[in-house]
């Protein structure tokens, strides 16, 4: 399972010059100021429940990296350490050999950040050139092909400092959950899905991903032996549904075996170590299990942080992971698809599911309902992130973030938000010209700007800039 704790290693460095006099040029005094400024200030108004920090205290000199033998014992503190990501502090000019050599040995997300050089004296003379060295610093990481964020020159007390230093800590969030994930994919994709075609070895090959099978005959063992097993958790399912929907007539006598079916998933994903579940549903499960629908039971399952993507889109549940890290592991997504457009709001969209989403997302003025073991309710209202990860033609990867605003639209079944687009006619235009589908994740906020700076970490997968 996920981990959206960061631990970010800080790096205050200094140019490798002479000791010059306190008032000269590029001063070591200077530098030394303003690194135990830095570092102490990062570390008091930054710490909290997830993000913790390792520094360079006690290497280099004046706790300053400025040389191949400090930027080496940091390299092996880090890695004892396991940071998540790195932060280069320029305190005069900075170190472009030693940061390029640390960050090439961790392999990390690093972000360079050069302070605001804003101490200058009367005889003209001035003790930092931070900004300077960030160019050389920068120009470094690029020969060694070496991915990197940056922060604007700025003040660390200043707002933008603030935003850029979060952006980073959920882009590190999502680069260290994204890494390696383990992928549950449950039985085969619905028969005329063509559209949800994956290729298991390249997305290992690209992405490390792993991609675990499960065949339904390991879903009906499992479900056999789930109610001597969980019966707890069973039974607290069963009011979960009972007391927080309203049910329709066809439902009720499906609300234990839904409640199983949720606890046989969650055990699923601790059994087999799973981040995520791509599951096929509407097909299989209902002819297994005498017309049982998992819709509601993923909802369920992604209040508790178990995330399924329906209809075997293994792609969604990549996106699903991605869109979760970048909310540090408290956002909800949704699976909502491009549905129908609005009958009078030529911007607006219907992003749209059977019933997937969870009740924890629901528009306060909805009802919850159950309809034959659907969840029909409306999301929140407010700001979405909406986004799809796809395979082009040759083995590209590509990833298409947009923004929507909800609006208000007809009422409809299942799960649903009506979205309003900048410019609908031209996502649908991007959406037709491929290499995407209707399957849509959408994450309450925007996280367009974290995706953005995510794919420089992923040289196989680009940014789709075309639409807003």
């Amino acid at each position: 399972m996920f981990d959206y704790k960061v631990k970010i290693g800080l790096v205050a460095m200094r140019r490798n010059t002479t000791d010059r006099p306190r008032g000269t040029f590029l001063t070591w005094y200077s530098a030394e100021q303003r690194g135990k400024r830095f570092v102490e200030y990062i570390e008091n108004n930054f710490t909290d429940d997830h993000v913790s920090f390792v520094d360079n205290k006690g290497i280099g000199i004046a706790d300053l990296v400025f040389d191949d033998a400090s930027a080496a014992e940091v390299v092996e503190r880090f890695k004892n350490e396991k940071v998540d990501a790195v932060m280069i502090i320029n305190c005069n000019f900075g170190n472009e050999e030693a940061a390029a050599d640390i960050a090439q040995a961790l392999g990390k997300p690093v972000l360079l950040w050069a302070p605001l050089d804003d101490e200058y004296y009367v005889d003209g003379m001035r003790p930092t050139d931070s900004q300077c060295g960030i160019f050389g610093v920068s120009r470094q990481m690029q020969r060694y092909h070496i991915p990197f964020s940056h922060l604007p020159c700025c003040r660390v007390e200043s707002e933008e400092f603030k935003e850029g230093f979060d952006r980073f800590v959920r882009v590190a969030c999502m680069v260290k959950n994204f890494k390696g994930m383990r992928i549950g994919q449950v039985g085969a994709r619905p028969a005329p899905f063509f559209s949800v075609i994956w290729n298991e070895g390249e997305l290992m090959e690209k992405f490390g991903i792993r991609i675990i099978p499960i065949n339904f005959a390991v879903i009906e063992q499992r479900m056999k032996a789930a109610p001597e097993l969980y019966a707890d958790e069973i039974a607290e399912y069963e009011k979960y549904f009972t007391y927080n929907f309203t049910l329709d007539e066809l439902t009720p006598k499906y609300i234990r075996p839904m409640a199983t079916l949720a606890a046989m998933y969650k055990h699923l994903f601790e059994e087999y170590n799973l981040d995520v579940i791509s599951a096929e549903c509407w097909t299989a499960t209902p002819i297994m299990f005498d017309g049982l629908a998992p819709c509601a039971v993923y909802g369920l399952l992604n209040d508790l942080g178990y995330m399924v993507s329906c209809e075997s889109d293994l792609h969604a549940a990549m996106v699903m992971v991605m869109l979760k890290s970048a909310t540090l592991g408290e956002g909800k997504p949704l699976f909502g698809e491009f549905t129908v457009r609005h009958p009078e709001n030529k911007n607006a969209e219907l992003l749209w599911h059977c019933g997937p989403f969870p009740l924890s997302q629901k528009a306060p003025e909805s009802t919850a309902r159950l309809v034959n073991q659907r969840i029909w309710l409306r999301g929140k209202d407010g700001e979405y992130t909406v986004a799809r990860l796809d395979r082009e033609e040759g083995g590209k990867y590509m990833i298409l973030p947009m923004k929507c605003h909800t609006t208000e639209g007809p009422q409809t079944h299942g799960t649903y938000i009506w979205g309003e687009f900048e410019d609908l006619q031209s996502v649908e235009d991007r959406l037709i010209d491929g290499p995407y589908i209707h399957h849509f994740i959408e994450m309450e906020g925007d996280y367009t700007g974290e995706i953005e700076e995510f794919c420089k970490y992923f040289p196989n997968l680009t940014v789709d800039k075309s639409v807003k």
